[in-house]
């Protein structure tokens, strides 16, 4: 037997509105939200009913508070802070095979769907991350690296994957950032460059095969430093 719906408590309807202006990037992440006295006016609600709802967003983990400082966006989703909660508690080699999975399938349908303006984005780019490379830039080239992963994924016309490999990122920014550090120093500059290539010669095969040659040195890369410190 159905139950009969119940409708959303003013407190809902407030976290709501402030999950979708997160969600559709008017409140970025990173960024601080406005001050309560600001908000209420906005929303047109008490200060308690926007502390409660401020609250269900900060269990939620799409919000955090700093002491003193004041309350910043620290998710884009809640699809997103449910995937952070549960990267926290995963082992690192489980997360890079969830990676391998969604860019190698992301490499092999944008290979067969990307346009002409998305090949010449994605050689540019490709461009940006060789000069960040071979500079030794490493601030820089952590932030080309993702940049050059999300281009490919949303060249696949997959929004789901599009997004789920989004919130992976997002995640694991920190491991992403160490593994991408350790990548100047090896041959994934080629192995990049002969992804990039693949895709815009739609070569699926080439695609796919440079996604699985990096991947299998991330592991490696893992797999020596988890000896070294054994």
């Amino acid at each position: 037997m159905l139950q009969k719906t119940n409708r959303l408590t003013l407190v809902e309807q407030v976290a709501l509105q402030i999950e979708s202006m997160i969600e559709s990037g008017k409140w970025a992440v990173g960024m601080r939200i406005p001050a309560e006295p600001e908000l209420m006016v906005e929303l047109n609600v008490s200060r308690n009913t926007l502390r409660e709802a401020i609250r269900a967003l900060i269990h939620a983990g799409l919000l955090k508070t700093k002491q003193g400082d004041g309350t910043y966006v620290c998710s884009s989703s809640a699809l997103g802070a449910v995937l952070q909660k549960r990267i926290v508690r995963t082992d690192t080699m489980d997360t890079l095979e969830v990676r391998h999975a969604l860019e190698r399938e992301g490499a092999y349908l944008a290979a067969q769907r990307r346009t002409e303006d998305e090949a010449q984005e994605l050689l540019l780019q490709l461009g940006r991350w060789e000069a960040a490379a071979k500079l030794g830039d490493l601030d820089a080239f952590v932030p080309e690296d993702i940049r050059l992963h999300q281009i490919i994924l949303r060249a696949s016309r997959n929004n789901i994957l599009i997004e789920l490999y989004d919130h992976i990122v997002e995640a694991l920014h920190d491991s992403i950032a160490s593994l991408t550090r350790n990548e100047v120093k090896t041959g994934f500059i080629e192995i990049h460059r002969q992804l990039v290539e693949g895709i815009v010669a739609q070569d699926s095969n080439q695609a796919v095969a440079a996604v699985q040659r990096y991947i299998l040195e991330s592991k490696h890369l893992i797999s020596t430093a988890e000896g070294d410190r054994s």
